[in-house]
């Protein structure tokens, strides 16, 4: 029967987030509202009331999806957007735990340290969120890796905040000079741990000759769990390690990287929807509407002035535009990270766990029905949203054994590009590259020397790593000459007329 109610989640998620990309409703809704659906308060199919397991399985999802997103940070991404997104992670936390904190504090009358605690728990932005939002979306890039890099490093910030709180309302606080350093420790330790882990994971999946595919997966699940866990151990930050590690990892060539890209996107949109029906399922409606006054006026507070004044000052120094800085105060969506931190207070024994666990769960719906089903409507009228890539009906991977010295690219021609109307015997590609297949509309075209390129195909091409640069500046750029290749032509009829 259970494993029934399993495959029938997972239909139901499917084809819940198909209807969520018609209606632009984010499929995390759906899955919350599918948990709460089942739960004990809907069909009663599934009861479930344990926020501490709910705590252990959350941080387990939490990592994988952490590392996918990390893998698929490009470096060039990484490097234009990196400062600003850690000043957000850790300066814009902060400023926005304390804002929301003391407007909490003034317009609801709580206790100040109550205040500050609940401004602390919803403080992050949450990567499971993010990444499954923006992973379709076309967005301009700086703006984009600002968010996903600040959602997959701000938990850090948020968690030390979160325990310094309930520390100092249970009197154990360890005091300011203790706070700073155990920050320091985290992110610092935790950043060489990923970073080392992630050089080491390449070279490891070079060097090993393994039978099946299938074992590239177990490896690549090892690094995962082993960044967390080795953090944990030196009492790092787990996330920081493991979204580093897959950065690194991601921006490494090694074998079967092809494979391994497509687990984990895989194995990352499974564990979101486990992850989502799961605290939904640990909801119970009755309870959250009995807040739904404080979550409404919490949810205005955040999105309105806690997150814009975190956004604004924390990008002071990196020059952003204001159009920059309005999409990121509105793309700051909370999820699950803020419903696991408002188990903690439940572990440490606070007399209001149950105010804070509701107001925070109904404040996560709130931002994820309002902010979510919005970023594309706000990033279009920021003039920050770009057409979508046209959805290829064919692909192509090189899924190689060894360590391969060359690569496959997919490339669209434009309506208005010069290889439109050309032979591919007319293109003055590197030697070592070939088109090796062409997509025209719903077909897919074995190419040959003279067959001609129309406006909006999309060419695979096979190139070596040296000779990508020039293939792609060829391809884009009618007047680019490959000098290379015409040395190597001329080289060759030198050959011949010397042996004649």
């Amino acid at each position: 029967m259970e494993l029934l109610i399993f495959a029938v989640i997972l239909l139901l998620a499917t084809l819940l987030t198909k209807l969520g990309i018609r209606l632009g409703i984010p499929g995390m809704v759906f899955f919350l509202a599918l948990g709460m659906f089942l739960g004990s308060e809907g069909l009663n199919i599934i009861y479930f009331d344990d926020p501490l397991m709910a705590q252990q399985i959350a941080i387990f999802a939490l990592i994988i999806i952490l590392f996918e997103g990390g893998f698929n940070t490009k470096r060039n991404i990484l490097n234009i957007a990196m400062w600003p997104a850690l000043s957000l992670a850790t300066v814009g936390v902060i400023i926005t735990a304390v804002t929301l904190g003391l407007t909490a504090y003034f317009v609801l009358g709580l206790t100040l340290e109550f205040s500050l605690l609940l401004g602390a728990i919803i403080a992050s932005t949450d990567a499971a969120a993010i990444f499954s939002i923006l992973r379709d979306k076309n967005l301009e890039p700086r703006a984009a890796a600002t968010v996903e890099i600040e959602s997959a490093s701000n938990d850090p910030m948020a968690i030390i905040l979160t325990v310094s709180l309930i520390d100092y309302i249970q009197g154990v606080f360890g005091g300011a000079f203790f706070f700073s350093i155990s920050l320091l420790w985290q992110i610092g330790a935790g950043a060489v741990v990923g970073l080392a882990l992630g050089k080491a994971g390449p070279m490891l999946l070079n060097r090993l000759k393994l039978e099946t595919g299938s074992f590239y997966y177990v490896i690549i699940l090892s690094f995962i769990a082993g960044s967390h866990g080795t953090a944990d151990v030196i009492n790092a930050n787990g996330f920081i390690a493991v979204f580093l590690c897959g950065v690194v990892i991601g921006n490494s060539e090694f074998v079967f990287k092809q494979g391994v890209s497509y687990f984990l996107e895989g194995i990352s949109v499974f564990i979101q929807v486990l992850l989502f029906v799961m605290l939904g399922l640990l909801v119970f409606p009755s309870q959250v509407m009995h807040f739904w006054q404080e979550g409404l006026i919490i949810a205005a507070l955040l999105i309105l002035i806690a997150r814009p004044v975190a956004v604004f000052l924390s990008t002071l120094c990196f020059r952003y535009c204001l159009k920059d800085n309005l999409f990121l105060s509105w793309a700051g969506l909370k999820g699950a990270v803020p419903i696991v931190l408002a188990t903690y207070p439940f572990e440490a024994g606070l007399e209001n766990a149950d105010y804070i666990f509701n107001t925070v769960f109904f404040v996560v719906l709130i931002s994820a029905l309002l902010q979510g089903t919005t970023i594309d409507f706000v990033a279009d009228k920021l003039n920050l949203l770009r057409p979508r890539k046209k959805r290829v009906p064919h692909t192509m991977e090189l899924i190689s054994w060894e360590k391969s010295k060359v690569e496959l690219l997919e490339y669209d021609v434009k309506e208005d590009s010069h290889l439109a109307g050309k032979a591919l015997n007319e293109l003055d590609l590197p030697k070592y590259c070939l088109v090796t297949a062409i997509v025209r509309g719903e077909d897919m075209i074995p190419p040959r020397g003279v067959t001609v390129i129309e406006p909006n195909d999309t060419l695979f091409v096979l190139v070596r790593y040296e000779d990508k640069d020039t293939a792609l500046e060829i391809l884009e750029n009618p007047e680019v000459e490959n000098e290379e290749q015409d040395r190597e032509e001329q080289a060759e009829k030198d050959q011949e007329q010397e042996a004649n």
